[in-house]
């Protein structure tokens, strides 16, 4: 679930075990007033409150609709639609059909696994990404891509080094905060020196049991939403002052995923109550948005609770009514691995791009690491905006949001 880049990734990150699938300054107050690992769980609205985070709108550093002095007018419709879409390849070097859709405008970033990265050569993944730079800069379009992996720490890293050590470790530490503040400043550095300027991290599920789904891999900072939320915000400030985008995953929370539960594998129901989804799992996720995160992504489990038909990613209810009208986040949305076995019964990679841009995610990830699928997206978000089955109004603002996220990166 999230963990890989759907069922073909089994590059194990530093520090895995075999045969798990595998994808996926300092916070100030807003951590040091709430964590410790024994706050209670009662406690932690109040804690959030005191921090000014609940009902407050974040001030993100630019307006969308600074996105058409960024030149948006320029792009062609197609150039419209590439640009919301990341690609992905197999091996330690990009085909040539990736640099001729970069050049021609149609990619709005790449994605790396351990697949595409010489661990024992750190100036392979650095040419790498130097030449994807500079076919984006041949392409006239005057922003950088989106140029990611997921550097969370523990078994999910593909860069070695930084930050090593893995969001469970992080929140058993003595200093949380500080522990998570240090972890999200090593990974920003490993990522800049690398070339890259995206990270798919932090994720903020909150794990119910151990030995759960999250728990079993490291990957959730604790079982106290309020202590998930301070060192999320910790590593997102931390990332974000040295210029390297973050994401908070996976909204609007997997912690209640069985140990086996796994969404790169097929469906996943979590029958978690609204009042738990609200008050627990999309805790952290307030505290996110309130450190101004740039970027949210979604699951792939559905919840009855909050629409009982559809993944999180493909429902407009939780993208745009809980996610944006009720958390007011008004950032980037960014969808979890399009080919994911949990969407088997939505058709193929164009239907899937096209529901998850009508439920209104901005972002599509193809990491199938195959370039046709990142084609064929485009393909179908260009198609669909252009008969009217996507509304191009909301087409064109999830356009402005992912060029105001990249002006930034400059």
């Amino acid at each position: 679930m999230a963990i890989g880049g759907g069922p073909r990734d089994t590059t194990p990150g530093e520090g895995a075990a075999p045969g798990i699938e595998h994808r996926d300054g300092t916070a100030g107050d807003i951590g040091r007033r709430v964590v410790t690992r024994r706050s209670a769980l009662v406690g932690g609205a109040a804690l959030v409150a005191g921090a000014g985070l609940l009902g407050a709108a974040p001030a993100y550093a630019d307006d969308p609709a600074d996105a058409t002095r960024a030149g948006s007018h320029d792009l062609s419709p197609r150039q419209q639609a590439g640009q919301r879409v990341i690609w992905s390849y197999p091996g330690l070097t990009p085909p040539q059909e990736l640099f001729d859709a970069i050049r021609a405008g149609l990619v709005g970033g790449v994605i790396f696994f351990g697949e595409n990265i010489d661990r024992n050569d750190r100036s392979q993944i650095q040419g790498v990404t130097r030449a994807l730079a500079q076919a984006q800069a041949d392409s006239g379009i005057r922003y950088p891509m989106l140029i990611m992996t997921d550097q969370e720490g523990g078994i999910v890293q593909r860069l070695p080094g930084a930050p090593g050590i893995s969001e469970k470790q992080i929140g058993a530490s003595a200093d949380p905060v500080a522990t998570a503040t240090s972890a999200g400043t090593g990974a920003a550095e490993n990522l800049l020196d690398a070339g890259m300027n995206c990270n798919l991290a932090p994720v903020l599920d909150v794990y119910r049991e151990a030995g759960n789904f999250d728990d079993r891999f490291g990957r959730s900072y604790s079982m106290d939403p309020a202590v998930c939320g301070a060192c999320g915000a910790a590593s997102i400030v931390a990332q974000q002052r040295l210029g390297v985008v973050t994401t908070a995953k996976h909204f609007p929370g997997l912690g209640a995923a069985t140990r086996d539960a796994n969404t790169d594998l097929g469906p996943v129901t979590l029958d978690v109550s609204r009042s738990d989804l609200r008050s627990i799992d999309e805790l952290p996720f307030r505290y996110a948005i309130g450190a101004r995160v740039d970027m949210v992504m979604t699951s792939w489990a559905t919840y009855p609770a909050l629409d009982p038909h559809l993944p999180s990613g493909l429902s407009p209810r939780i993208v745009q009514g809980e996610l944006r009208h009720r958390l007011k986040f008004r950032g980037v949305t960014i969808t979890d691995a399009i080919e994911a076995g949990a969407l088997d019964e939505f058709g193929g990679t164009g239907e899937r791009a096209v529901r998850a841009a009508a439920a209104g995610m901005d972002v599509l990830l193809c990491s199938a690491r195959d370039v046709s699928q990142g084609q064929d997206a485009v393909d179908a978000l260009h198609a669909a905006i252009a008969d009217r089955r996507l509304n191009r109004g909301q087409a064109n603002q999830a356009l402005q949001r992912v060029i105001a996220l990249r002006r930034r990166l400059h």
